[in-house]
């Protein structure tokens, strides 16, 4: 016995079937489709044989007592015409053309009527689209359609690939309640100016302004232009994650709204200048809106990425040091003063150090037992360790480097007319003199080196900051609970 199958035939006689539409006598059932875009209705001839084998929903409805049942027809309001044909021609030929517009609509169909093979072809589809070039068309037509599932994976997507988004044209079209939906979300892992830099852009688009033209030359007019289209969406800002620069820079466009404008300017009043942190703690949590509420989940102006601020955490690996710990001392705000630092960071246990230099490299290090007060000494700390987060092409991945075996007695240096040091004997890994400033860097003495690093190279003095010597601080922060 042999078998033969024609199941190409099968599928076209099928599909003739359905699409003959022309005896009646062939066919028991009839769907009307009203849709509400379409001037007349259209309807379709099929069978509840069909249909009830095809659709879990049609094959409860002709099998219930229901008085639907008995029904001769049913009328659709919910789906194109189009969309409706592709799938009845689907039911009998098992067959189906997919583009984006028509499998969004076939998917909402296929869940509310419980067809499994389209739900589960049409999804697929879809999600093969996720692109940077199609996510917001998919976000838009899934809005449009009232179905949550697919919104919220659009949504899901934007926010795993927003510091891409953001410098696509494809940004621009998204919408104000996008936006809103986006940016209260603290899984962004992107620079926070970069997102106001982008949010700017948005409104040029949205009022047809000239995207090449420097926001410093927008006349007045344009500014405030801006300023009302981004009105409901700057409040989700993150500001308190620009840098200093970055802020300063953002107050002199002049692009922000004034009543946000103003709370900013008292706070970068307040965070430069000593004695005023009772001010500015009452200034951020008097505050509602997002503008105080870091994305990154430390109160830094160097950590500005979700990145770096995992990784640290990573390392440290104390949940309870990071829910807890505050920044006790800003050498920008307290001053560029080792004596400073140690009456604010001196008896706090575990201390991180993050610093960043004029050319913005971002260095730092941990210590678990802290800076003790006492003599001129060393302290034996075997968990401490130093990190490099970038340098200042942001060329490399950021690194954790642990304390050597036979070093752990020289882990930090106590000293009151020195800032932090990590590392001795002579000068430390890192070292800081008087003034919060650089002495010589030995990265490498009682650290390790990435691997295939030779102590008192080149690349090793100049690996930290770009140099040994010849390097300024910018800012150095210090937290501890």
């Amino acid at each position: 016995m042999q078998n033969y199958s024609n199941l190409e035939k099968l599928s076209n006689d099928l599909q003739n079937l359905f699409q003959n539409q022309k005896d009646e006598n062939y066919y028991d059932f009839e769907i009307i489709c009203q849709f509400n875009q379409e001037t007349n209705p259209i309807s379709f001839k099929t069978h509840k044989s069909i249909l009830s084998t095809r659709s879990q929903y049609f094959k409860s409805l002709f099998n219930s007592e229901m008085k639907d049942s008995q029904e001769k027809q049913m009328i659709l309001k919910d789906i194109s015409s189009q969309t409706l044909f592709s799938i009845l021609n689907y039911f009998y030929s098992g067959k189906i053309e997919l583009e984006l517009q028509n499998a969004i609509e076939i998917l909402f169909f296929s869940s509310k009527y419980l067809i499994d093979e389209l739900i589960e072809i049409s999804s697929d589809f879809i999600k093969s689209n996720f692109r940077i070039e199609s996510i917001v068309d998919i976000l838009k037509l899934s809005e449009s359609m009232n179905f949550n599932q697919l919104m919220d994976s659009s949504y899901q997507f934007i926010l795993e690939n927003f510091d891409i988004l953001i410098k696509t044209p494809f940004f621009l079209q998204l919408e104000e309640n996008h936006l809103n939906s986006i940016l209260v979300n603290d899984q962004i892992i992107t620079n926070e100016f970069e997102i106001f830099q982008a949010l700017i852009k948005w409104g040029k688009h949205k009022l047809n302004i000239n995207q090449q033209k420097d926001n410093q030359r927008l006349d007045k007019q344009e500014k405030e232009q801006i300023q009302n289209q981004i009105s409901n969406v700057i409040d989700k800002i993150r500001f308190i994650d620009f840098s200093p620069k970055e802020l300063e820079g953002t107050l002199i466009e002049n692009l922000i709204p004034n009543q946000i404008s103003q709370t900013l300017l008292q706070f970068e009043t307040l965070r430069n200048h000593q004695g005023n942190e009772m001010k500015l703690r009452e200034l951020i949590q008097n505050q509602n809106s997002f503008i105080f509420k870091s994305r990154i989940g430390l109160q830094s102006s160097i950590i500005q990425t979700k990145e770096y601020f995992n990784r640290l955490k990573e390392w440290i690996n104390d949940n309870e040091f990071f829910s807890k710990m505050n920044l006790g001392f800003s050498a920008r705000r307290d001053g560029f003063y080792c004596k400073k630092w140690h009456d604010m960071c001196d008896n706090k246990g575990k201390t991180l150090v993050i610093i960043q230099t004029t050319a913005n490299f971002i260095f730092g290090g941990f210590t678990k037992v802290g800076f003790k007060k006492g003599s001129d000494r060393y302290i034996k700390d075997s968990n401490a360790f130093i990190f490099s987060l970038r340098d200042y092409q942001n060329s490399r991945k950021p690194e954790k480097f642990s304390i050597k075996r036979n070093e752990e007695k020289h882990a930090i240096y106590y000293n009151l007319n020195y800032g932090p040091v990590f590392g001795g004997e002579g000068y430390g890994d890192i070292d800081l003199n008087s003034d919060l400033q650089p002495g010589r860097l030995s990265f490498g003495r009682s650290y390790n080196l990435p691997f295939g690093m030779k102590f008192g190279t080149n690349e090793s003095k100049n690996y930290l900051a770009g140099s040994f010597d010849k390097w300024q601080v910018y800012e150095l922060e210090t937290f501890f609970i």
